[in-house]
């Protein structure tokens, strides 16, 4: 049927998905139960060290990290929390450390959007573990990368001791955070401190360097408490006279402002960011923009159905229809959409916000194969599997995107690369590393969503962790490592076994399968995105439905860095 409109463009994109069929209400109800599960974990970790500790803060007449941060917010916003996860099922030994003792994210301060950053004084008296200091880094890493003011609430007794040879020394440990106090006020960043508590030995230097210290009566600032004073030199004070508000306000002049309690403090504070001065923008395209007139056409909840969480049944997909259901009015201009049909690539608007969208396809797709046959043969490509073409599709929509100042958004769901005879043949390793060069040496901000597998180099050439993109988050079905787990067990067990049958030992078909069972479950469990999210691997696990937002808030947050560096692709393999 001829358009009846020929000069019309239509870049709505069609959805065919049915939620009514069996394998879709299938995948929803699974999703919805990984949520709960999910869920049901983050209210554990939120409830920091319980409620003995909470009420032991509450005594000291202090409020809890949380408490702080939701006085300090906008009224009717929320914290985009970031790490909820980190140290998730680690340092057991010692009591656990939920969300590794601190809470980080972003949050609308007077209009502003801010990272903060608060010690938990329920876990471990707000004790740095390793991925403590790890997390922290991560935060302000955020913050440099995107010029975010950071504001920092301080109550922790330092350095978690028993664990000190792994919070000290090295480049991603606990000097690194003063380190990046001073970058990023070398930067122009805006930093304020409130110091609710302790704040003692090395962590003394944070609020020092940062642009306000404020401190509330009965807090302490230090290099040594009264204990450690007495021990190395002998002399008795009190942890008033050594370190106090009123000590610091009158005395050595280290604090700006002293107020009499957590409340008056995070009014003071937010008075502070409300005079804080406006720098200009990233030259980022931003269009006019309508929450409602301009909403995706298809509901988020609909993303719940495509994909099957068990990891055991991968999933075969349409990724237009999570794209649809992420840009503004399901609108996207496709590149090359004929060509190289495993990894999508194109243009769309995320609440006004132009972005470059790189996707993996995961259902199969035709292709006509030209570069061996002048007859055309057809075949097959697997879906979630990167071919030469598309690799060399996606480098350049990458290097046009960076061309054009338009900010990037990876979309996983990937098994790697090509391999084979014929992949070997056509290139592969050669348009393989011309999209990874052109990932690793794009300027524009990079956001990645990992939404199923992240397998091998397929996790580099999408923008894993190590191509530093600027925000990086995880559906809960997201899984990601060398290999999958079916496949890299199976090959782990045969290893086991050939070593097992050099030192003289035969194993039944029974023990074999126990032995298959055991490195899968172990496997698969190190793939888990929580175990990801434990060790900051990504940002945050987010609800699918809650994507766009997510990726809104990111691209908020990129708008604040208004420099560019020039794009140099560097050697391309041609």
């Amino acid at each position: 049927m001829t358009d009846p409109n020929p000069s019309s463009l239509n870049t709505t994109l069609p959805s065919k998905l049915d939620r009514n069929h069996p394998r879709a209400k299938n995948n929803a109800a699974g999703m919805l139960a990984l949520l709960a599960q999910l869920r049901m974990q983050e209210t554990a970790i939120r409830e920091g060290g319980g409620a003995k500790a909470i009420e032991s803060q509450h005594a000291k007449k202090r409020l809890t990290a949380r408490e702080r941060i939701a006085l300090l917010l906008d009224p009717e916003t929320e914290l985009f929390e970031l790490s909820l996860f980190a140290a998730f099922g680690m340092y057991e030994d010692w009591g656990g450390a939920p969300a590794a003792g601190t809470v980080t994210g972003l949050g609308r301060v007077c209009g502003r959007l801010c990272m903060i950053i608060a010690n938990d004084a329920t876990v471990k008296a707000g004790a740095f573990f390793p991925m403590t200091a790890k997390k922290v880094i991560r935060a302000q890493t955020i913050a440099m990368e995107n010029r975010i003011p950071t504001l920092y609430l301080v109550d922790s007794a330092g350095v978690f001791l028993p664990l000190q040879e792994d919070v000290f020394p090295d480049q991603d440990d606990f000097g690194r955070i003063f380190r990046n106090n001073a970058v990023m006020s070398a930067m122009g960043i805006p930093q304020m401190t409130a110091i609710m508590g302790m704040c003692v030995a090395g962590g003394a230097y944070l609020p020092v360097m940062t642009d306000h210290v404020l401190m509330t009566e009965g807090s302490g600032l230090f290099l040594a408490g009264p204990a450690l004073v007495q021990a190395a030199i002998g002399q008795k004070y009190s942890a008033e006279e050594l370190g106090g508000a009123a000590m610091h306000s009158e005395i050595s002049g280290t604090v700006d402002f002293k107020e009499p309690n957590d409340h008056l403090c995070i009014a003071r504070l937010r008075s502070l960011v409300a005079k804080v001065g406006h720098r200009p923008g990233a030259p980022f395209d931003r269009a006019a923009y309508d929450g409602e007139k301009d909403a995706p056409k298809y509901p988020a909840e609909d993303l719940y159905s495509l994909l099957d969480p068990d990891p055991a049944k991968p999933s075969s997909y349409d990724m237009h229809e999570v794209i649809a259901r992420i840009v503004d009015r399901s609108e996207f201009d496709e590149y090359k959409p004929d060509y190289g049909r495993t990894v999508l690539c194109g243009y769309g608007r995320v609440g006004g916000f132009a972005v470059g969208i790189v996707a993996n396809q995961k259902q199969p797709q035709p292709h006509i194969e030209s570069k061996s046959s002048h007859a055309g043969e057809k075949r097959i490509e697997f879906g979630g599997v990167i071919y030469a073409e598309s690799a060399e599709k996606a480098a350049r929509f990458i290097m046009d995107c960076n061309q054009n100042l338009i900010p990037l958004l990876f979309l996983h769901d990937v098994n790697g690369f090509m391999v084979g005879r014929d992949a070997e043949w056509s290139g592969i390793i050669r348009a393989g590393a011309k999209m990874v060069t052109a990932v690793a040496n794009s300027t524009v901000p990079k956001i990645t969503v990992i939404v199923g597998g992240s397998f091998g180099a397929g996790n580099y050439a999408m923008c894993g962790k190590a191509y530093d993109p600027r925000f990086i988050f995880a559906w809960p079905t997201a899984r990601y490592a060398v290999m999958s787990g079916a496949s890299a067990a199976n090959t782990l067990v045969e290893i086991k076994i050939k070593q097992l049958e050099r030192g003289g030992k035969k194993l039944s078909n029974e023990e074999k399968q126990e032995l298959l069972a055991s490195i899968k479950a172990t496997y698969d469990e190190q793939t888990d995105c929580r175990y990801a999210a434990a060790r900051l691997w990504v940002d945050a696990i987010i609800d699918p439905a809650q994507t766009r937002d997510a990726i809104l808030t990111a691209l908020e947050a990129a708008a604040l860095n208004p420099d560019v560096p020039k794009f140099n692709a560097g050697v391309i393999q041609t």
